[in-house]
């Protein structure tokens, strides 16, 4: 596990502490249920589709938990900030207006675990998160995407 900071929202981090209680209290008995009732079918276990489904199944729900339990306790929880924001910085609502559209956009900026583009939500580590970092209203900010160079003005920070 790395311990790079995992920034959430207090929504985000209560949504991902209630996923990881509920792999902990109802999917991990399920699936040792699963596992249990395949056993008792006997058999050779290497052919047994059902023991070997319910095996791949608890890597799973072991590998997310630890997955959610690292992300928890590195987290560090953006409060949102109430007057003046000056700088664009992790938990900004930044309203973005791409070059050559009339358009404007808002992103919310948060950290990886909880970047959900069709939200908003756009990482901190993503390109267009990095390059919105320590940026001020007025300023462009140029992201190299797929499709070659975009630059977002800055139109307001919130």
């Amino acid at each position: 596990m790395s311990n790079q900071t995992e920034y959430l929202t207090p929504e985000g981090y209560k949504e991902l502490d209630n996923r990881l209680k509920h792999l902990r209290e109802v999917r991990r008995s399920e699936v040792a249920d699963r596992l249990r009732m395949a056993m008792e079918e006997g058999g050779d276990l290497s052919e047994n589709a059902e023991y070997e489904d319910a095996k791949n199944e608890q890597a799973f729900v072991e590998g997310e938990i630890l997955r959610l339990e690292g992300i928890l306790s590195s987290a560090e929880i953006i409060e949102h900030a109430s007057g003046k924001k000056d700088v664009v910085a992790v938990g900004a609502r930044v309203t973005v207006q791409e070059k050559g559209t009339s358009d404007k956009e808002i992103y919310y900026l948060v950290g990886s675990a909880e970047a959900d583009p069709s939200e908003g939500k756009i990482s901190v580590e993503s390109p267009l998160g990095k390059a919105l970092i320590g940026a001020k209203v007025g300023d462009h900010v140029k992201v190299n995407a797929p499709a070659g160079e975009i630059v977002f003005a800055i139109k307001a920070i919130h």
